[in-house]
């Protein structure tokens, strides 16, 4: 399970880049979920843009020290914006499903800065993953980050420390691992139909050509 963020600012910080997380349960994967099923409110709203009324749902599931889920959101969601979701025919809800300890804390981070400014936060991280993710002292990196979005060095600490937060972001993570089978990042589903692929352009306009009506 996440574990407590509460000694961030302990010289252990530097030992508490990338701990593993316990497994969670491993649930069945089902071949296609109703959208009503996979968007069922959990515990904290969904990060979502695009258009509500869109035909088509792309919900994502996603770790913030994942580098393949860099990879997808520094080359190929720019693409997916520009074609689909700003025409309105697609619409992304962005699901937290923190590997480690490290992606939990970038996870409550973006929830602390709020809706308007998760997203641009997140593309930060993701843009300049290597610089935080993957270092011995992440965490200033981290604060380093942070500050973009108008943290100060008590409203940083304040916000790692919200363990209401923490376990929220744990929830939706055991969730998605329970009862959609998500067990890797990223995870795509269409119209709940999950995307076994969905690494160039190319995946995702073939999926969303085939995509199941809603329901």
């Amino acid at each position: 399970m996440l574990t407590s963020l509460a000694a961030l600012g302990s010289a252990a910080a530097s030992r508490w880049a990338r701990p593993a997380l316990a497994e969670e349960r491993k649930g069945n994967s089902p071949a296609h979920l109703s959208v009503d099923e996979l968007m069922q409110p959990g515990p904290l709203p969904d990060l979502a843009f695009g258009s509500p009324s869109a035909p088509i749902t792309l919900v994502e599931y996603a770790s913030l020290t994942c580098p393949h889920c860099a990879a997808f959101h520094n080359t190929v969601l720019p693409q997916l914006r520009q074609k689909y979701i700003a025409t309105g025919r697609v619409r992304l809800v962005l699901r937290e499903f923190p590997l480690d300890n490290l992606a939990a804390a970038a996870s409550m981070l973006g929830r602390c800065a709020g809706e308007d400014k998760a997203f641009a936060l997140y593309a930060v991280l993701f843009a300049r993953q290597n610089e935080w993710a993957f270092v011995d002292k992440p965490v200033p990196e981290l604060f380093r980050f942070a500050k973009l979005a108008d943290f100060t060095k008590a409203t940083f600490d304040a916000c790692l420390k919200d363990q209401k937060l923490l376990d929220d972001i744990a929830a939706i993570r055991t969730r998605a691992s329970r009862q959609f089978g998500v067990t890797v990042t990223p995870t795509f589903f269409v119209n709940g139909k999950r995307l076994e692929r969905g690494a160039t352009l190319e995946d995702f306009e073939k999926a969303f050509a085939a995509a199941p009506v809603k329901g």
